[in-house]
């Protein structure tokens, strides 16, 4: 029988076993129904920059530098580079099945007998050399489909390192807003804890005069107590955000407060920003989002090589052999032909095959809806809560100018013999949390106006990014 009609009866023999020779499958990349516009209002109105240029409308050189730092030095970048290398040596792996095998070998042997001379037989040397080769031809797309679902898992691990990189700029940033507020604190209890000092010396004076009382010297100085205590825990809170900005930063905590002491103090404030894009457009720069899809797109290509796996197999194999020995001559045998294999009966392993691979498609379909579901709602949330934050800023700021205001009438009524130190204290205190209450408001903002740089995907740009480009480069 010639080559072309084993070949024939093969793929004949194939399509009869299998019903069929395609391997096409039903399986689509899922829809989802997304509402065309923002429920939420969009932070001032929707005007001025954009998120490209994010964390420069902060205008703080101190906080880019640590997010640059971290970006170049952070073991989480590191690890999602080395997924990314994974997943190409899997592909790399993948691809060689694609091409033949060639295989080979060789040998050099020196043999004889002693013992009489009817049965002895003289010293020789044989040596030989060997080629095999072999190719499995992809008539069902297998090993296509295995290449293609390894290909899109590479982008995955892209998109995860991009999704990596984001997450910790705003991390980064978050740490560095609540430090910078944690320090507006610390200066607004240590300037009240400096006045009431001021105030227990009065006192003490007037008591030794007979013009106070014991009781309220006591008081103030209960006050004092209480003001140093909490002080001294806003400062230890202070020292805790550093060392959380040095273990994102690689560790250098000299590093890390040599550029805290270098910046501008206060919370830092960005300016505003448009979202011009409807929300499937904006999802799209969520590398998580990107991920999710691309791996029900690997799941599609995992389902029809294991469907490709039902179908037989047909391979090219050849070999040739080429010896010389001094007892015998030379010889060159050879042999080359296809050979077909049939899965004729396997307990259902193949099919068990499919089934697990279906259901990871199904899987990952689920996992996407609800990635995307929870993208939108946490765009919506943080939108929310910017325009929250930006509303109660005009009123805490109000608030906190009263509060201080009332206090210095009743402290002067105070010193005048109007009110008791009583009144004062419950004064004092009322503007004091009012500040305290303005300044972390202030801070929440900030923080939201960050949450919302990650939930819109930091301004990621598959098209423009590049996996080796300097963090520097990087940064939007």
């Amino acid at each position: 029988m010639s080559y072309r009609n084993i070949v024939g009866l093969g793929i004949a023999a194939a399509c009869l076993i299998a019903s069929g020779c395609v391997t096409g499958i039903d399986l689509r990349q899922p829809e989802m129904s997304i509402a065309k516009v923002w429920h939420a209002t969009l932070p001032h109105n929707g005007h001025t920059s954009d998120l490209v240029s994010w964390w420069s409308t902060f205008s703080d050189k101190s906080l880019t530098s640590l997010i640059a730092t971290a970006q170049s030095s952070s073991p989480s970048l590191e690890s999602a580079t080395a997924e990314i290398d994974r997943a190409r040596a899997a592909l790399a792996t993948v691809q060689a099945s694609l091409l033949p095998a060639l295989n080979g070998g060789g040998s050099v042997i020196r043999s004889g007998s002693g013992g009489v001379a009817a049965n002895r037989v003289p010293s020789g040397t044989t040596t030989s050399g060997s080629l095999d080769a072999s190719w499995e031809i992809d008539l069902f797309g297998k090993a296509r489909q295995k290449s293609e679902a390894a290909n899109l898992r590479v982008q995955q691990r892209a998109a995860d390192w991009h999704g990596a990189r984001v997450s910790l700029a705003a991390e980064v940033a978050d740490y560095y807003v609540q430090y910078r507020a944690c320090r507006e604190l610390e200066r607004a209890y240590a300037a009240e804890l400096a006045s009431q000092r001021e105030t227990i010396r009065a006192m003490e004076t007037a008591t030794d005069s007979g013009f106070a009382s014991s009781a309220d010297l006591s008081l103030a100085r209960a006050g004092v107590a209480t003001s140093g205590s909490t002080l001294t825990a806003q400062r230890s809170e202070c020292e805790v955000l550093i060392k959380s900005l040095a273990c994102l930063t690689g560790g250098d905590e000299q590093r890390v407060r040599e550029l805290l002491a270098s910046g501008r103090p206060g919370i830092p404030a960005p300016k505003a920003f448009k979202i011009a894009a409807v929300p499937a457009e904006a999802l799209r720069q969520r590398p998580d989002v990107n991920a999710l899809e691309l791996e029900v797109a690997a799941a599609i290509a995992d389902v029809g090589a294991a469907k490709a796996d039902l179908y037989p197999t047909l391979s090219l194999n050849g070999s040739v052999t080429i010896g010389t020995s001094s007892l015998t001559g030379a010889g060159a045998p050879w042999s080359f032909g296809p050979a077909l294999s049939i899965p004729l009966f396997d307990g259902g392993s193949r099919r068990a095959a499919v089934g697990s691979a279906a259901a990871a498609y199904d899987v990952a379909v689920a996992g996407y809806k609800s990635g995307v579901l929870n993208a939108v709602a946490e765009v919506e949330t943080t939108l929310v809560r910017v325009d929250s934050t930006r509303r109660q800023i005009v009123d805490a700021t109000a608030a906190a100018r009263n509060y201080r205001a009332y206090f210095k009438a009743v402290d002067s009524n105070w010193k005048a013999g109007g009110v008791s130190l009583l009144d004062r204290e419950e004064a004092r205190r009322s503007a004091q949390s009012a500040e305290v209450s303005l300044i972390e408001i202030r801070r929440d903002a900030a923080r939201y106006w960050i949450a919302l740089y990650k939930a819109l995907g930091g301004g990621w740009d598959a098209s423009r990014a590049s996996l080796r480009a300097k963090p520097e480069e990087e940064l939007h």
